[in-house]
């Protein structure tokens, strides 16, 4: 049993990985097409002839990569990345969600736990701060740089 990587055309990685698990072959245990590897989908199976089996019949799907890869090279594609992650206190960050959208804010304290930014708005007469999740705001100027 090994984890294979299989050769795809570009941006149908998603589509290849769900055709092989439709495929319901009890040899292939699962099938990951991260968005951060663009044309390889990773395949765990028994071995690779099951998988050239059910390669053929499968559109977009180029090859296997010959050998296999470790569970410790792809596991970093299995757990999630928080949303507040590369976002520093201080940074200026553009709202794109939520009552104020469109504003501008200074971010004031990071709670990765619960991944949410407590901002302070840029335009208001008193200052207010405003806690929001970590996919409503986009950095548009980060003290690091």
């Amino acid at each position: 049993m090994g984890i294979y990587a299989v050769k795809t055309t570009a941006s149908q990685e998603r589509t290849v990985a769900d055709m092989i698990i439709n495929r319901e072959e009890p040899e292939i245990h699962a099938a990951l097409a991260p968005d951060s590897l663009t044309s390889y989908v990773m395949v765990e199976s028994e071995g690779d002839a099951v998988l050239n089996r059910v390669l053929e019949d499968i559109p977009h799907a180029r090859s296997i990569v010959p050998g296999t890869s470790d569970i410790s090279e792809v596991e970093h594609f299995l757990s999630p990345k928080p949303d507040v992650e590369g976002i520093a206190e201080g940074d200026i960050v553009e709202l794109i969600a939520g009552p104020f959208k469109g504003e501008k804010a200074q971010v004031q304290r990071i709670d990765e736990g619960k991944d949410q930014v407590t901002v302070e708005l840029y335009e208001a007469t008193v200052p207010i701060p405003v806690t929001v999740r970590g996919d409503q705001i986009r950095v548009l100027d980060s003290d690091e740089r």
